[in-house]
């Protein structure tokens, strides 16, 4: 058999594996080692291989980054940043039809800023947002669909634990993808707030208003949330400040891992100023950063052992090669790969589909001519995929914030969550084409920093 074909049924026993229930990082793992051993012919090949691969993947300085920015996410989620947040955001909005569910997406961009988890972000603000809905009247298909949407913007805008990875794998600057996120970040909670917007005139019913808060009080509840402004700020300019200066010689004021670990330590210290973070909550936010670290950490593992398989099989080469012979225009091909996505988004998590994904469909872009450099192709795909990822974590049957959102509202029925969530999902769909069709939305700040 060819390498190709080799390749192929090693991919699909593996989807099997995966369908099968076996963890995703057990089922890479597995068959990136037995499929080495095929493609090498001597078990001693891929024995000595996980001997050496154990050590390159986890002395990676790059991968200190991830459980910083997890523990930054657990002290932000113990803290009480997202009712402050989300308490802002109503004095500001609540006043607009709809106002309240436009809050909850901005509460939750702010608490994206400093968490970095989907998962995190719709569980806390789903808590906080949820009973102030259902108080004030609002639909349950609204209520859950809009926090369901509104936890995806935890792995858009940065710090995002997904965008580090990808830039891992890819061999991309995380400051340059942190940077490229941001108005991709900033359209998203808009096409979110211009959904509800368009929602409750279509559906009067479906939501409420409520009193005008005075402006003094507003800004009193505005001051309440500078911390997550100055961590964000402090992290973000941190870590691509020296762009400014560059010419000058001045370097950023700490690395992506320092601003990492910056941002974990001043969360920590808001979390215990404001009473919310205490010695039982830091303990907590250890040993789950511990558990979510060992997972990706894990994952990750498997991927390597994976992607090693396909190196030898010269699989992604051949099928680059393959794709460039077709003459397949470009954006056809890219086109395919993001409907690969949502059509795997249905059946996985996001981390589980940038890991799968990312060896077969990185090596096809760089070779294909977008009429821009390989590192601008590379950050804009990366985009790209994450928004689409994104998609399926609130794509039914399996979107993983649809049934974080379900489990906090118990008396909501899941097909009503469905319901809400499917305006949302058009809005991402038409982000993804602006986005496509102008890559300079995605491109032009870090042109313009770097």
């Amino acid at each position: 058999m060819s390498g190709l074909e080799v390749a192929l049924i090693g991919f699909v026993l593996m989807l099997l594996a995966i369908f099968l229930r076996v963890p995703i990082g057990a089922a890479m793992a597995i068959t990136g080692f037995f499929g080495t051993w095929y493609v090498l012919g001597r078990p001693a090949s891929p024995l000595a291989q996980m001997k050496t691969l154990t050590y390159d993947t986890f002395s990676s300085y790059s991968l200190s980054i991830v459980p910083l920015f997890l523990l930054m996410g657990q002290f932000a989620t113990k803290s009480g940043m997202s009712s402050a947040l989300f308490q802002a955001a109503s004095d500001w909005l609540g006043h607009r039809k709809g106002g309240v569910a436009m809050a909850a997406v901005g509460a939750c961009a702010g608490f994206g800023a400093v968490c970095g988890s989907s998962l995190a972000t719709a569980s806390t603000m789903g808590q906080v947002a949820l009973p102030e809905m259902k108080k004030r009247g609002f639909s349950d298909s609204l209520s859950t669909g809009v926090l369901a949407a509104g936890g995806t913007l935890g792995i858009l805008i940065p710090p995002s634990v997904i965008l580090v990875i990808y830039a891992i794998l890819t061999e991309q600057n995380i400051q340059k993808m942190f940077i490229a996120a941001l108005i991709p970040g900033i359209l998203a909670a808009a096409g979110y707030m211009i959904t509800v917007a368009i929602y409750v005139r279509i559906r009067p019913g479906s939501a409420t208003e409520i009193a005008r808060v005075p402006i003094r009080e507003r800004f009193v509840t505005l001051w309440r949330i500078w911390p997550v402004v100055v961590i964000f700020g402090l992290v973000m300019w941190g870590i691509a400040g020296d762009w400014n200066f560059a010419r000058d010689g001045v370097q950023a004021l700490f690395t992506p891992t320092e601003g990492a670990a910056f941002g974990a330590v001043a969360t920590g210290i808001y979390g215990v100023a404001s009473g919310g973070l205490n010695w039982q909550g830091f303990l907590d936010s250890v040993r789950e950063t511990a558990k979510s670290s060992a997972m990706i950490f894990f994952i990750l593992f498997g991927a390597q052992l994976f992607n090693s398989f396909l190196a030898f099989t010269q699989a992604p080469q051949i099928l680059a090669e393959w794709v460039t012979a077709q003459g397949f225009a470009p954006l056809v091909v890219l086109g395919v790969m993001l409907i690969s996505y949502l059509i795997f988004g249905c059946v996985m998590d996001s981390l589980s589909m940038i890991l799968l994904t990312i060896p077969i469909f990185f090596p096809i872009i760089e070779v294909l001519d977008f009429g821009m450099t390989t590192e601008e192709a590379a950050i804009w795909f990366g985009i790209l995929a994450l928004i689409v990822v994104e998609v399926g974590l609130i794509t039914p049957p399996v979107g993983l914030n649809l049934f974080i959102i379900n489990s906090i509202a118990t008396n909501v029925p899941m097909t009503q969550t469905y319901k809400g969530v499917a305006p949302f999902v058009l809005s991402d769909l038409i982000r993804v084409v602006i986005l496509v069709a102008f890559p300079f939305i995605t491109l032009g700040l870090v042109q313009a920093m770097f």
